[in-house]
């Protein structure tokens, strides 16, 4: 599958194909129904792909001129290091096309625009619980061995 897959950044008439794919990728983190995140999350989030002073991007994939996968990434300063950070922050492919090496596609895709970035440190988190996911990071990138707090505010 992945000699006709293309990974490219997403652009203003993919929203229709785009939308689904978030919603996908948010359902499978329990954020449906009371805990879903509101329209106007969604909304900021698209228009922030495409504002020059936002450092939030998206890449998509696409197979036989259909979205398959998305992944949404941003750039950040860091006290460790002068360069800037990337931060791949939502990964997601289509349920039925899982393990067609759709997400490592995405993974390097975001990996060459945070070099060409001339970003520091790659880095993204993931639940404990997706083991079908952590398979994959573990075969393409080292553990940190952090372990995330947050608070709510």
């Amino acid at each position: 599958m992945t000699n006709n897959l293309s990974v490219r950044p997403v652009n203003k008439l993919d929203y229709d194909q785009w939308l689904p794919l978030w919603e996908g990728y948010n359902a499978f983190y329990k954020r449906t129904g009371p805990t879903a995140l509101g329209s106007d999350i969604t909304a900021t989030t698209w228009k922030r792909f495409f504002d020059d002073s936002e450092p939030v991007f998206a890449l998509v994939a696409e197979y036989e001129g259909k979205l398959v996968g998305m992944a949404h990434y941003l750039f950040h300063r860091s006290t460790s290091a002068i360069q800037q950070v990337c931060y791949l922050q939502d990964l997601f492919t289509a349920d039925e096309l899982r393990g067609k090496g759709i997400g490592r596609a995405l993974i390097e895709g975001v990996h060459l625009k945070a070099k060409e970035a001339g970003a520091y440190r790659y880095y993204w988190l993931t639940h404990e619980t997706n083991e079908t996911a952590r398979k994959l990071y573990d075969k393409v990138a080292e553990r940190s061995g952090f372990i995330v707090y947050r608070m709510t505010i």
